[in-house]
C-alpha cells in the first residue's frame, strides 16, 4: 500500500517537472517563430483606424507593448 503511493508520487513529480520544461521550450520556440505583434501590425492597425502613424508613434507603441510583456 505505502509502496504503491510512493511509486505514484515518485513518478508524478518527475513527470510534472519534465512536462514543465518541455512546455516551456515549446512556448519559447513558438513565440520566437511567431511573434505576437510587430511594427508592421501596429502600422496596419493604426491605418485601419483612419490615421497614418509616424515612425515615432509606431516605435512608442512597440516600446509600450514590450514593457507590458
Amino acid at each position: 500500500m505505502l509502496k504503491d503511493i510512493l511509486l505514484i508520487v515518485g513518478g508524478l513529480i518527475p513527470g510534472i517537472i519534465i512536462g514543465f520544461f518541455i512546455a516551456r521550450f515549446y512556448m519559447k520556440k513558438y513565440l520566437k517563430d511567431n511573434p505576437p505583434i510587430n511594427e508592421k501590425m501596429i502600422e496596419t492597425l493604426m491605418s485601419s483606424m483612419g490615421r497614418k502613424p509616424s515612425q515615432k508613434q509606431v516605435k512608442q507603441m512597440m516600446a509600450q507593448m514590450n514593457k507590458m510583456m
